[in-house]
This record gives structure tokens, C-alpha cells and sequence, in this order.
């Protein structure tokens, strides 16, 4: 999908935000009905006590539209023709079981990159990369400098942990892709994906190698 390139205002990001915290994690306890994709209907979501008032429909198109790393989706529901709007990952919702995801089975992928900080990697170094309150880890298929990234990475991250796709699929270790191009992994039954799939660990900016396995 082509995006429209557009300035955000403070009402867009304060938009995008309560949009990626509803719908990721807050919808039950806000009391949004959400459906087993991740899917809330518009107009509910435009009552909540953060937008009311202050938004629109339009709005929502619009941020869904031009935001830079195609969090969201909007669809019209295929039995109501109600317009619905879901994030495409990052979810810790447990109702949300089946959000478009598309498994990976081969190893189709030369990059596969976490991002992450200095603070985190000694911890990191010992147990692996957590999914922690959510439901997979989250993967780049290429670095900052890869024009063709558009999710996965935050910008000021410190070191890269890049993955050996093969081996782990190999040791049967799920992978999937959400519909905004993100690699992402349940990891093992505790939420791990270990350290033995690490290929090599490099700082961002330097590129000096932390970790590199033999």
C-alpha cells in the first residue's frame, strides 16, 4: 500500500496513540468490544473518554492512512458493513487469537533483527529476548539504514540482535508476519526466544560485534 506522506500534528500523534493503546491493550478493560482479529468498531473507539468530541471518522482515516509505520488497518465488517479499525501487532490482549497473521515455515529471510538498548543487553545475554506482557517478540527483516523497513524498529534503539531464522524454525520455534511486514515470535512456553539463535549482536552506531555465535 502506497502512504500518503503528511506532517503529523499533536492531535494526530495524540490520536495514534490512544489508538495503539486501545487496541493493543486497553479495549476489555476500557470496555471496547473487541473481536478474535483485533477488530473494534470506529465509532465505539470515537466514544471513549480520550477522543470524544475531539475526533472524527475522518481523523481516524487519516491517521491510519499516513501513519509512517502502518500500524493500524481499517475494513468494512464483511456482515455489517460497520467500519472497524485493529493494529496489525504488538498485541497483549488475550481475546485477540487471530489478528492476519501469516506464519513463516522456511527460513525466506536473510535478516531478521530485534532492536533493543545497552541497559538490556546483559540481561538479555543470559535469558534470551522476552515477549514479556505481549504475545510475540518483534522482529525487523533489515536494519535502520534498510529503506524497505518500515516497522519493527524504533529509531533510537542502541544494538541490533539479529536472528538465525533457520536454526530456529529448524528447532521448531514459531515465527509469523503481520500485515505491516513485522516479524514476530511467540518464543518458547515461557515467552523466550534464546540466546542459542542469536547469529551476532552489534552496536547501531559503531558496529562493534557484543555477541557473535561460533
Amino acid at each position: 500500500m502506497e502512504m500518503a506522506i503528511r506532517i503529523w500534528n499533536s492531535r494526530d500523534i495524540h490520536l495514534s496513540k490512544s489508538l495503539s493503546w486501545l487496541l493493543r491493550h486497553g479495549a476489555i478493560k476500557e470496555g471496547l468490544k473487541i473481536s478474535s482479529e483485533g477488530y473494534v468498531d470506529v465509532n465505539s473507539i470515537l466514544q471513549h473518554k480520550s477522543l470524544r468530541g475531539r475526533f472524527n471518522k475522518a481523523d481516524v482515516e487519516r491517521v491510519v492512512q499516513t501513519n509512517d509505520k502502518q500500524r493500524f488497518h481499517l475494513r468494512a465488517n464483511p456482515q455489517t458493513g460497520v467500519l472497524e479499525v485493529k493494529a496489525n501487532q504488538g498485541h497483549s490482549l488475550p481475546q485477540v487469537t487471530n489478528a492476519g497473521l501469516v506464519q513463516i515455515i522456511e527460513p525466506k529471510y536473510t535478516t531478521v533483527v530485534h532492536g533493543t538498548y545497552l541497559k538490556c543487553w546483559q540481561q538479555i545475554k543470559l535469558d534470551g529476548l522476552s515477549r514479556m506482557s505481549r504475545q510475540h517478540i518483534h522482529f525487523a527483516k533489515g536494519t535502520l539504514e534498510d529503506s524497505s523497513v518500515i516497522s519493527g524498529l524504533r529509531k533510537n534503539i542502541e544494538i541490533y540482535i539479529f536472528i538465525d531464522l533457520k536454526k530456529a524454525l529448524k528447532d521448531g520455534i514459531e515465527f509469523f508476519e503481520s500485515e505491516n511486514q513485522v516479524v514476530l515470535c511467540p518464543g518458547n512456553r515461557d515467552g523466550y526466544l534464546k540466546p542459542k539463535y542469536f547469529s551476532k549482536v552489534i552496536k547501531v552506531q559503531s558496529g562493534m560485534i557484543l555477541f557473535k555465535y561460533v
